[in-house]
């Protein structure tokens, strides 16, 4: 025992070894490798699977999404925001209108009648009545502002955080930092009835971040599932030969990953043919309405955005991480015209959503999945001048308003039947308490488990994050 000690003197260095530093020394390191064999086993599969499920920040109040996109714009004094002012001042000069894109005239009062809904006394438009029957479930915000009263810089604000360069959209934020709940269907889709939206793919890129989160496009105009997804049956092959076809692409595409250093994009791709594999067996049951019952097919109602809302909650049910549900191609709800279409538009959307907030609440899916519902930017109080070869004389719209607007949250933490902030008098621009498209994403984030500020990823030696630089910060008010 002697001759031990004389051999191997102490040395305080081994006082303050690391667990794996430890590991590497006993037993002649076979620990160590044991060690290594699971790690790289994890990490691998982390890398070779971008859709596997991650742990956010802290506890999250929310595990998924679902985006009411109006786009266009609806107008916050039509829907939301009722302002009596408007009343008094219908066909007079407003004694603050603000610049905008086109020439705007008078103060235009609102079309449609407002009640106050629910214990909490929020005032709804009768376009939106349905909705109204949940204000108590609402967290309405009137004071949302963005930076400029143009539909594609706006849309990519809404969408990204940036209205002017191309960076990742909140559905990829999040399907990257949370992961999906399943495998075989895409974590993140963007439903849009009749084409796409002005911005088009856009709307949904992962741009620098890997192609695994970038978001699937369904047009839901068709009611035959091989229709809604394209492609989603191969004509030719069957799927015990289409497995022999991937299994060998998946060999060579393994010998060439070990040559380009595990290329995540070249990854990403191998990950989207498995996909597309996979969801030969479940997208056709998860996009097939007709197993629905027909009260439930009723309740949502038979047209393009009752259908999508009735597939998102399939595919919420089903563990798709975020859904975006547009109203129509184009800009539906930029009613420079005529704000009587904005009834029109009601009709479309509110039904289907009201049966989509009782459905989920009657599944046990509430709690945990954030609505947001809103447009790219608001409208003016003020009525829009006719200009040629736009409006055709007519003046009964309004123009583009970034200077104050509502959108509103419900379900996943968001603190139900309460109003924040406010704009002016007439409704033109956010006076209390103002909220940024910044400060809504950051307050999002918050409520899926992460911290805006840290939550980044590395791109071209920076580390970015949806925020940006931008002095913004949790909307606390907001949050249950």
């Amino acid at each position: 025992m002697n001759s031990f000690h004389s051999h191997h003197a102490p040395d305080l260095e081994h006082a303050f070894l690391t667990r794996r530093q430890m590991l590497q020394r006993v037993g002649m390191g076979f620990g160590s490798m044991a060690l290594g064999s699971l790690m790289n086993g994890q990490a691998g599969a982390a890398t070779m699977d971008p859709m596997a499920l991650k742990k956010p920040h802290h506890e999250p109040k929310a595990k998924r999404v679902v985006h009411f996109f109006m786009n266009g714009g609806p107008s916050q004094v039509d829907t939301f925001d009722p302002k009596p002012m408007l009343d008094k001042y219908d066909g007079k000069p407003l004694p603050n209108v603000l610049k905008t894109e086109r020439p705007t005239g008078a103060g235009f009062k609102s079309p449609f009648q407002f009640r106050k809904r629910g214990q909490c006394g929020l005032e709804v438009s009768e376009i939106f009545d349905k909705v109204g029957e949940f204000a108590d479930d609402l967290c309405v915000i009137r004071s949302m502002h963005a930076d400029v009263p143009n539909h594609e810089p706006s849309l990519g604000l809404m969408n990204s955080g940036e209205g002017r360069l191309n960076r990742p959209t909140l559905g990829s934020w999040v399907t990257y930092g949370l992961g999906s709940e399943n495998q075989n269907l895409p974590g993140y889709i963007a439903m849009c009835p009749g084409g796409m939206p002005t911005r088009r793919t856009k709307n949904w890129q992962s741009s620098f971040l890997p192609s695994a989160y970038q978001g699937a496009y369904i047009n839901t105009e068709d009611t035959r599932v091989e229709k809604l997804v394209e492609f989603i049956q191969n004509g030719s092959l069957d799927l015990k030969q289409q497995r022999r076809q991937l299994d060998l692409l998946q060999e060579l595409n393994q010998r060439h990953l070990v040559q380009q250093d595990r290329d995540q994009q070249l990854e990403a791709r191998v990950q989207s043919y498995e996909l597309a594999y996979r969801m030969q067996m479940e997208a056709t049951d998860a996009f097939d309405i007709m197993k629905e019952p027909e009260s439930v097919r009723k309740m949502y109602g038979d047209h393009a955005f009752g259908r999508q809302c009735l597939i998102a909650r399939r595919l919420l049910e089903r563990g798709v991480r975020f859904i975006q549900l547009w109203t129509g191609a184009g800009q539906p709800w930029d009613n420079h015209d005529e704000i009587l279409e904005h009834r029109k538009l009601g009709q479309q959307t509110d039904g289907a959503m009201a049966a989509f907030m009782s459905d989920l609440k009657q599944r046990g899916l509430w709690d945990e999945t954030l609505m947001i519902w809103g447009g790219e930017f608001g409208r003016t109080p003020a009525v829009e001048l006719p200009t040629p070869g736009s409006n055709a004389g007519k003046q009964h719209g309004r123009d583009h308003n970034h200077y104050g607007f509502t959108m509103w949250m419900a379900g996943g933490g968001v603190r139900g039947g309460y109003t924040h902030g406010a704009t002016d008098e007439f409704g033109f621009q956010a006076t209390e308490k103002p909220v940024h498209v910044h400060d809504l994403h950051a307050t999002i984030l918050q409520l899926l488990g992460f911290d805006h500020e840290k939550f980044t990823y590395r791109y071209a030696g920076l580390d970015f994050r949806l925020t940006g630089v931008n002095e913004c910060g949790v909307v606390r008010e907001l949050l249950a």
